[in-house]
């Protein structure tokens, strides 16, 4: 077939030759590329997990963002047409206002958009699972999750939040011992995220030993929920207490931790899958970070998926085609360079 575009694209590539140079000290060193070995690929990376008893085509998973918002409607329904279209888990955002304005689920209603395929959590914050389960009132909560169709419970382990912020409830038990109290008695999945500085190794390996669904990282990188809440505040206090917000793990740090852990601790560990978020910008950060998990894992975004469901589903739905696409290229050209697994 005669190329009726060749002398345009020729005279670009000329044009566009002296702007295409890429400085060697910002080349990406994480991978070998090895162009010689696949053809190109679908549209869709080769890909499946189960989570919940539910089949995933997408390494990608919505994590929870603020709910209770006016526009938390349109944004849920955004991204649930999303997770529907790639086949993609999704966390909700906070939940905490439908036991309060009941009138409000719609905008968290979101089985019929999403069908039945697809894994779809609740959430509820540590120190309100704390109240929840001391006044024996687990009840409302399932009853939600009920009517939500919802697979689980995300429980969000923030402490520090809590504390900065203005409104903010109190801990008074260790969040380990409030969980194993919920495993105890919950006959639904739960998921254990952190809310953007991450965890370290002791409680890494405390939350592995629980029979939980997921570890959600939420590591420091991406959006801070305890700089949200110092920025909410007075001066006086954000000079005081910044500083915490700038302590924390990496998304890559604790997938080190987490290898290092399973390979001493696996016969111990009932906790088998993770959620990579905090810091992952794009598809070559989670790719990078799936490959050298050892445990199964889903990438996890927050922002990144707020950003275009804010805008409009087509301006998502773009977003989401590429990220897919260059997942799948990653799949049959990259390869890590200190491989792992």
């Amino acid at each position: 077939m005669k190329d009726t575009n060749l002398k345009d694209r020729k005279k670009d590539h000329i044009d566009l030759a002296f702007d295409s140079q890429i400085d060697h000290r910002r080349l990406d060193n994480r991978f070998f590329y090895e162009p010689l070995f696949s053809s190109h690929p679908s549209d869709r990376p080769a890909f499946e997990f189960t989570l919940a008893g539910k089949d995933l085509k997408s390494p990608f998973w919505v994590s929870s963002m603020t709910g209770g918002t006016e526009k938390a409607g349109m944004i849920n329904r955004n991204l649930a047409k999303a997770c529907a279209k790639y086949q993609m888990g999704m966390g909700l955002g906070s939940c905490r206002i439908l036991l309060d304005t009941p009138e409000s689920l719609p905008d968290f209603d979101l089985r019929p958009i999403l069908g039945d395929k697809v894994p779809f959590f609740a959430n509820i914050g540590i120190a309100q699972l704390e109240d929840a389960l001391n006044k024996n009132h687990m009840d409302r909560w399932l009853e939600l999750i009920h009517r939500l169709t919802a697979d689980g419970l995300i429980v969000h382990i923030n402490p520090l939040q809590e504390w900065m912020q203005p409104e903010g409830d109190r801990i008074t038990a260790p969040p380990v011992e409030t969980i194993s109290r919920l495993l105890d008695e919950f006959p639904l999945p739960v998921i254990v995220k952190e809310v953007g500085q991450g965890m370290g190794k002791a409680s890494l390996d405390a939350l592995l030993r629980l029979p939980l669904e997921a570890i959600d990282f939420a590591a420091n990188g991406g959006t801070n929920f305890t700089l949200v809440e110092l920025l909410r505040s007075d001066a006086a206090k954000k000079d005081v207490f910044e500083g915490l917000t700038r302590i924390g793990h990496s998304a890559e740090e604790m997938v080190g931790l987490s290898n290092d852990l399973l390979k001493q601790n696996k016969d111990k560990y009932l906790t088998k899958n993770l959620i990579i978020s905090g810091g992952v910008k794009g598809f070559l950060d989670g790719y990078y970070l799936h490959e050298k998990s050892l445990f199964p894992a889903l990438i996890g975004q927050a922002s990144a998926l707020l950003k275009r469901a804010l805008v409009s589903f087509e301006d998502l739905d773009e977003y989401l085609d590429n990220q897919h696409r260059g997942w799948a290229l990653c799949q049959n050209y990259l390869a890590l360079k200190n491989e792992v697994k």
